[in-house]
């Protein structure tokens, strides 16, 4: 609806001089408004102008001289592309685009991550049952199970290493006498490796989660640090 200076130049150099008589077709409305306030000019929209603006645009190409169709194609083409790049470019909210689609897959990850070691617990609770009341949280858990594998070959030596997953050496030695006590049913190699496999995979999408989260924290301290301060990152 505003009349920008190159349309207002194009239509001083086309309208004859005695512009009383003159009607001009004007596809938006607002559009024809603005033209009829600033150059005085007769405007008419919808009906008829509709008909001939389409057949304008059908006929572009013959209408005038040295344009082919190709050339009008390609140089509507360029005139999109640079109208989605305008757009894109100046989205005041394309910060806060990067923030919602960080929140989005952390959402993502956290459902993924809870199936993912539901499935870890129900395939290696078979060789391994009473390690499920141990440790409760899902992460630790396939951590553990990739750590310990097969549970006959835990012992003495691989308290040290289970002390640094669970950050506790009670829990540690719990692991280690369910171990010898367990009533769980023996595994086969290739089923164990299946399962560390899996497990390996379910460890990176939790480590992956986390850096996530901080990248998020970075993201929602530059943009909205009083917000992050009162309500937290994920909004």
């Amino acid at each position: 609806g505003v009349l920008h200076e190159d349309l207002r130049l194009l239509l001083d150099t086309a309208l004859p001089p005695k512009r009383k008589k003159v009607v001009l077709g004007v596809g938006d409305a607002k559009m024809g408004a603005a033209v009829l306030e600033e150059l005085g000019v007769q405007c008419q929209t919808g009906g008829v102008v509709a008909e001939l603006m389409r057949g304008i645009r059908l006929h572009f190409s013959a209408l005038v001289r040295g344009l082919t169709a190709q050339s009008a194609a390609k140089a509507q083409l360029g005139l999109g592309h640079s109208y989605s790049r305008a757009k894109v470019k100046f989205n005041v909210n394309r910060v806060d685009n990067m923030i919602i689609q960080s929140i989005s897959l952390l959402d993502q990850l956290d459902k993924d991550i809870n199936t993912f070691s539901m499935r870890v617990r129900s395939w290696y609770g078979y060789h391994f049952p009473e390690l499920i009341k141990i440790v409760p949280e899902n992460s630790t858990y396939c951590r553990v199970a990739k750590f310990i594998g097969n549970r006959w070959e835990l012992s003495e030596e691989s308290l040290e290493g289970l002390e640094e997953i669970v950050m506790d050496s009670a829990k540690a030695q719990a692991i280690l006498e369910a171990s010898r006590s367990s009533m769980g049913m023996d595994i086969s190699p290739l089923d164990l490796i299946n399962i560390e496999s899996f497990s390996r995979r379910v460890i990176s999408l939790s480590d992956y989660r986390k850096e996530l989260q901080e990248y998020l924290r970075s993201k929602m301290s530059q943009v909205a640090p009083s917000l992050s301060a009162l309500i937290g990152e994920v909004v």
